[in-house]
């Protein structure tokens, strides 16, 4: 079974539309985040819900 831990970010609507993107980005690619949902609430504001995969270590005998 696959787990992921999650991180949930605020973004306020005075954030542009290319400075979100260009954020994500960057997390996808230096830190192995991906996106798993964002919300858009009436006012603008953006919740942003990121995940990335838990790798376990097994030991070895």
């Amino acid at each position: 079974m696959i787990e992921y831990e999650f991180w949930d970010v605020s973004i306020s609507r005075t954030k542009s539309r290319n400075a979100v993107c260009q954020w994500l980005t960057q997390a996808a690619e230096f830190q192995g985040w991906e996106l798993d949902r964002l919300h858009r609430d009436p006012t603008g504001h953006r919740t942003v819900r990121l995940r990335r995969k838990i790798i376990r270590m097994r030991a070895t005998v």
